[in-house]
């Protein structure tokens, strides 16, 4: 299946994203307009500190209307890979670098709207390293058992999507 693009306007182009209206015909014939995100991807990281230990972050999110618990994370810098983007991104929040990488998947949190796939990684044999946070960016490091981790998504207190799915594609991976 797929869709014939009829039109596509640019509605907005912000520092990191854009927003169009698309009037897309469907291959069953239906015509509608759709408002659809284009993003440039991003990375998001689980930073093993110890054996069942990890680097967390506690973060300000404006849209949400607080701080919130996350994996670093961020978004692609110009035409850099998902790989450079995870290393620079782990450094600049946590103040920590790495020495073994693993790329556990890919995930598309928001695909009725948005083209953005975030890549998680597995960084492990932490180092420190100077953290160099955006002037935006209002956060906390914390290590936390990954036991602790799991407990607080169960708990409801960890409810962003890519860290819930990269602590548990992570748990997943440590099992085997």
């Amino acid at each position: 299946m797929s869709a014939k693009i009829n039109t596509s306007v640019t509605l907005h182009k912000g520092r990191v994203f854009e927003l169009l209206r698309e009037n897309i015909t469907l291959d069953n014939g239906v015509t509608i307009d759709l408002d659809l995100i284009r993003h440039p991807g991003a990375s998001a990281i689980v930073p093993l500190s110890g054996k069942n230990s990890l680097i967390m972050i506690k973060q300000y999110r404006h849209a949400v209307g607080g701080y919130i618990w996350e994996i670093p994370a961020g978004t692609f810098d110009g035409d850099e890979t998902p790989i450079d983007c995870a290393k620079r991104e782990l450094t600049e929040e946590t103040g920590f670098s790495a020495n073994d990488w693993h790329k556990l998947g890919e995930i598309t949190p928001l695909p009725g709207y948005s083209n953005e796939r975030i890549h998680i990684f597995l960084a492990a044999d932490l180092i420190p390293a100077r953290q160099n946070l955006d002037k935006d960016e209002m956060l906390d490091v914390h290590e936390i058992t990954m036991e602790n981790a799991l407990e607080m998504i169960r708990k409801g207190m960890i409810q962003d999507s890519k860290t819930i799915c990269g602590l548990f594609i992570a748990a997943q991976w440590l099992d085997n």
